[in-house]
């Protein structure tokens, strides 16, 4: 990796200290937002969208909330015009609703997309043109003075097209390569287009500011946008806007910082599908401000809904550790994150909690659109008790004794390393049910019969034992007590009665009752046994009789 000697750092720092921001804790509010989707998310994939694929995802965007979305670039290409046009035809733009093209600074790009413009209700015009020190010198080959009238000119012909068209249009300007321009020469060549357009507080301009490639680390960029907020024109009527890549794996962090430092708008797309490595996903963006308390005034309670839409159209895919999206992004295979969620969870129902603080979920599961049981808690070879038993207690209603969870768990691990598979709570019920409920060989219960004297208890058990049915007689301290003695002198199983616990299974008057016991068989370790019926008594006697049967049998 020697070649690492061929790189510097291609990024300029503003000409004075630009550090506001670091005072500030969070982002308070949300920006407007500007889906760019259909313009720089399209332009990214293999096959881009057909006209229909298009407008389904532009009605997607309109019902998530967005209420500024670039709709293309009219001027590229047949199916980017016809689109547009295909909008404002069919009268498909909502009333709150404004579309943005783009356009390079050149006057037949410019001409071409104000006619497809033509009858817009309300659209952004968002013209472009490279500025920075590397595009001047080997693209352009022009002077910062002659990169400066490019822009100059450019605006002049949108004001006077603008003038021509029928419609209603809000301009922005974006000097690309922001990020790779000399920040002093940025902000001369932004004011000069400013002067241009001259905004209005009825009519203010977008001044976008674009990591058209990372650069640097987050705080400069930060401190470039602070630098610009501070020394624009006309500032009270420009909205300073953000336009984030991801080459560095930074945009959420440049978006946020760049918020910090003064910006009010932010460009990129669901899932931060872009060029190269990407634009700023959207969706981590508005649900880092929701984890905060603060309305994104965007609405995705339904995630894997827009997932669904988002993979049929575009025919990309969402990574399974995608933020807030991804399929196992709550998902919790460690024993100890499942142990501290179920805990967290019990605590929330047992307590007036004003506040979302589970352990390991930054965010509820359940506002996205996703569920507790088969989204969080997902079991294999590395889960725990913990994780195990809040699965049986939510779907199935079992709640099992700590040691009893405890010896489950080390089951569940060993069948799931053994099969190198997850585990589906269908499957580990199914597991727990052959394991320990109403096991019935090689004893079997067929009847009892109590007779109580004082502080005794006299059962007759009616028993299957190795194929043979007989009566056993015996009393006790208790019913339990009583029947377990009888189950030592039928099977000659010499155990001490270790644990036993009862719960109802469901709830009402007929809800079946499901008792745990475990014994002791005199060798230090303790064999479980569950039973499950509706009446209580028999619960508990079948709870035994499974624990002897899987003493007999080890």
């Amino acid at each position: 990796m020697m070649n690492y000697e061929k790189y510097r750092r291609g990024y300029y720092i503003p000409p004075e200290v630009c550090n506001d921001w670091v005072t500030k804790e969070y982002v308070d509010h949300a920006p407007t937002w500007c889906s760019v989707d259909l313009r720089d998310g399209n332009q990214s994939l293999v096959i881009p969208m057909s006209l229909e694929e298009k407008l389904t995802y532009f009605k997607l965007l309109t019902k998530i909330g967005f209420k500024e979305i670039e709709v293309g670039f009219p001027a590229a290409s047949e199916t980017e015009y016809t689109f547009l046009r295909a909008l404002i035809d069919q009268n498909l733009i909502p009333d709150d609703v404004t579309v943005q093209v783009l356009t390079q600074a050149r006057e037949h790009i410019i001409r071409k997309t104000f006619d497809a413009l033509h009858g817009c209700k309300h659209a952004i015009v968002h013209l472009y043109n490279s500025t920075s020190f590397a595009q001047r010198e080997q693209v352009f080959k022009k002077s910062k003075e002659e990169i400066l009238q490019i822009a100059v000119d450019g605006a002049k012909l949108l004001k006077t097209l603008a003038e021509q068209t029928d419609g209603n249009f809000q301009f922005e300007y974006s000097p690309e390569s922001f990020t790779g321009t000399e920040p002093e020469y940025a902000l001369e060549v932004c004011n000069a287009v400013l002067d241009v357009f001259k905004p209005t507080k009825d009519n203010k301009v977008i001044i976008n500011l674009p990591v058209t490639v990372e650069l640097s680390l987050p705080h400069v960029y930060a401190s470039q946008v602070e630098y610009m907020c501070k020394h624009l024109k006309y500032r009270e009527n420009v909205i300073v806007s953000l336009h984030p890549h991801n080459d560095r794996g930074c945009g959420v962090a440049d978006s946020e910082l760049g918020l910090l430092a003064g910006a009010e708008r932010i460009e990129g797309t669901l899932f931060g599908n872009g060029e190269r490595t990407g634009n700023v996903d959207l969706i981590t963006l508005a649900m880092n401000l929701y984890a905060h308390g603060v309305d994104p005034k965007l609405d995705f309670s339904d995630l894997p809904s827009i997932s669904q839409l988002y993979e049929q159209v575009t025919r990309m895919h969402v990574g399974d550790r995608q933020p807030y999206t991804g399929k196992l992004v709550f998902a919790a295979f460690s024993g100890s994150h499942q142990d501290a969620i179920a805990k967290g969870m019990k605590y929330r129902e047992e307590h007036e909690c004003p506040f979302w603080e589970v352990p390991y979920l930054p965010i509820d599961p359940k506002d996205v659109g996703r569920e507790y049981e088969s989204d969080v808690i997902r079991i294999n070879s590395q889960s725990g008790k913990g994780g195990i038993g809040y699965l049986l207690e939510q779907h199935y209603g079992y709640n099992l004794p700590k040691k009893m969870r405890e010896h489950f768990g080390y089951t569940i691990k060993s069948i799931s390393d053994h099969r190198h598979k997850e585990l589906l709570p269908g499957e580990i019920y199914e597991i727990f049910l052959q394991t320990y409920v109403n096991n019935s060989s090689p004893l079997n219960l067929h009847d009892y019969h109590f007779v109580r004297s004082g502080d005794q208890f006299k059962v007759v058990l009616t028993m299957e034992f190795n194929g043979k049915i007989q009566d056993v007689t015996a009393t006790g301290n208790g019913r339990l007590d009583a029947v377990s003695n009888a189950l030592r002198k039928l099977t000659g199983c010499n155990y001490t009665l270790t644990t036993y616990e009862e719960h109802a299974l469901e709830r009402g008057s007929s809800s079946r009752a499901v008792s745990y016991v475990g014994i002791d068989p005199g060798n230090g370790t303790t064999v479980w046994g569950a039973g499950v019926h509706e009446d209580i008594i028999a619960s508990s006697i079948i709870s035994l009789v499974s624990a002897v049967n899987r003493t007999l049998k080890e």
